[in-house]
């Protein structure tokens, strides 16, 4: 399917690998010039040198922590007038919340609630004003269900979908969408180094936990981070311009409701 936006400048956040990587990658596909961020340069250069050689598609990369105003600042003086924004930012690790302080709650607000919302507030004038824009906020599954350990997590990111859903109204008069995407288990770094700790922790076998965890899904597997790089790109299509204000779960099932 073409999607109709080739040519289209694409900024991913936080892609140098896993959901973020494979959401640049589909939209390179895509025919989207794609900026791309991690916060390794290493990794981030071999990411970008992967996609352009795969797609032929223009790709730059931008070394920053968007946790930080610098990091953000730096991102967006690379490319201050994105049609699409992909907003995406590693999650606070597992902390018990008996462990959980003020210091840790303020870094998952500012990582994944205050960074996002800042960065869509300063594309979103341009947006407006050509009348098209995509931003696609990636949120978890832990917002519908929350997961514990992750309270932090699970907080902020609901902060931020709640925060932006009034605005998702307000702009979508002008041809700009927001939506959010709710990962579930991806095979991932994430969820590998999530059952290394679960592991060292019980002294179970990893791989007994990861089959128990993938035997909990409907589906019967993790989800490939190439599917929901697929998904991504398709809230940024021309075709999904009626789409807005909505969070979609991808989670292969787990989330056990009928809404």
């Amino acid at each position: 399917m073409d999607l109709g936006i080739a040519d289209r400048r694409a900024v991913v956040c936080a892609s140098s690998k896993g959901l973020g990587r494979a959401s640049a990658f589909s939209l390179a596909r895509a025919g989207c010039a794609v900026w791309i961020n991690g916060r390794d340069e290493t990794t981030l250069a071999a990411a970008a040198a992967e996609i352009r050689a795969e797609t032929g598609a223009r790709v730059s990369s931008v070394v920053a922590d968007l946790s930080t105003e610098a990091g953000r600042a730096a991102l967006l003086a690379a490319c201050p007038d994105p049609d699409i924004l992909v907003n995406n930012n590693g999650g606070p690790p597992y902390r018990p919340f008996s462990e959980v302080g003020r210091d840790e709650i303020l870094a998952g607000v500012e990582a994944n609630m205050l960074a996002p919302i800042l960065l869509a507030k300063a594309v979103l004038p341009a947006m407006t004003k050509r009348g098209f824009g995509r931003i696609v906020n990636v949120t978890s599954g832990s917002v519908r269900a929350p997961i514990p350990g992750l309270d932090v997590s699970s907080g902020a990111r609901a902060g931020l979908t709640a925060f932006l859903a009034g605005v998702a109204r307000e702009v979508a008069r002008f041809g700009v969408t927001i939506n959010h995407l709710q990962p579930g288990a991806f095979d991932t770094d994430r969820i590998r180094g999530a059952v290394a700790r679960q592991a060292a922790a019980s002294g179970a076998d990893p791989g007994a936990i990861h089959a128990a965890r993938r035997a909990s899904i409907p589906a019967g597997r993790y989800g490939r981070a190439e599917e929901f790089g697929e998904i991504c790109a398709f809230l940024c299509s021309m075709q999904a311009g009626y789409v807005t204000g909505q969070s979609l779960l991808v989670d292969g099932g787990a989330f056990p409701g009928a809404f």
